[in-house]
């Protein structure tokens, strides 16, 4: 836990220390795992850039394709975009999932749910079901969990203020 950043009263949670130990490294990855094992899904989505590092190897342990949602302007091919806030957009290529794919969405952290509302927003778009979202980290008092009402969602890590 940073305090004060990126700015004051703020407390930055950082994974990079989890990721520097391979058994805590090991861990996320298997307690992400855990909470889908059972689900009956075809698709990891992971948001950029850290649901890359951990949407990746989950994919791969559970024989899954992984399909990158990056922020707008970054995909080469034909892609939708959704924007979210005054500042931000993110986008998929359009081939991406196909017509009633169910997918899992993963990511570091839920805070706000800005992001990953407008993730499921481009999937739902193309004609996916996202059946989970996966969050190591959860910001609690942001209510980002509130934004994704209706939906599954799971979190390792749950810290209180901002």
């Amino acid at each position: 836990s940073i305090p004060d950043f990126p700015e004051p009263g703020i407390i930055f949670r950082d994974i990079t220390t989890v990721m520097q130990d391979p058994d805590g490294f090991k861990l996320a990855i298997d307690s992400m795992e855990d909470t889908i094992k059972d689900l009956d899904f075809d698709v990891i989505a992971g948001l950029e850039s850290r649901g890359f590092m951990f949407g990746t190897p989950i994919a791969y342990n559970m024989g899954k394709p992984f399909v990158p949602i990056r922020k707008k302007g970054k995909l080469p091919c034909e892609t939708i975009s959704e924007e979210y806030s005054l500042e931000y957009g993110t986008e998929i290529h359009t081939d991406a999932i196909k017509k009633g794919q169910k997918v899992v969405i993963v990511d570091d952290l839920i805070a706000t749910g800005g992001t990953v509302e407008a993730a499921i927003k481009l999937i739902e778009r193309l004609g996916g079901e996202v059946v989970a979202c996966v969050f190591l980290t959860e910001l609690v008092d942001l209510k980002g969990r509130d934004v994704l009402e209706g939906y599954r969602v799971e979190s390792i890590v749950k810290f209180d203020g901002k």
